[in-house]
């Protein structure tokens, strides 16, 4: 446990930021999931759409620190790939 006044104002920002990370994470998960389920279900304009939404959300994590900014061009390139692939 923080015994410090500078440890314990430490974990309340972890804390705080753990948080709005996680909400960062779920929502970036969610864009590409749906860029997923378009791809999966064939229709190409839908992916296309729902990619260049996703690919902003991948870019804004990474500036924010939640992944790393190869991380998320690595995504970015492999979904652009997958969407690329799907037959019109």
């Amino acid at each position: 446990m923080a015994n410090t006044p500078s440890a314990k104002k430490a974990t309340r920002k972890i804390a705080r930021r753990t948080e709005i990370n996680k909400n960062r994470r779920s929502r970036v998960r969610t864009y590409v999931r749906k860029v997923e389920e378009a791809i999966a279900s064939g229709d190409k304009t839908a992916a296309e759409a729902a990619f260049l939404a996703a690919q902003p959300e991948l870019m804004r994590a990474a500036t924010k620190g939640v992944m790393h900014k190869n991380t998320a061009s690595r995504k970015v390139s492999r979904l652009a790939k997958r969407v690329r692939s799907v037959q019109a």
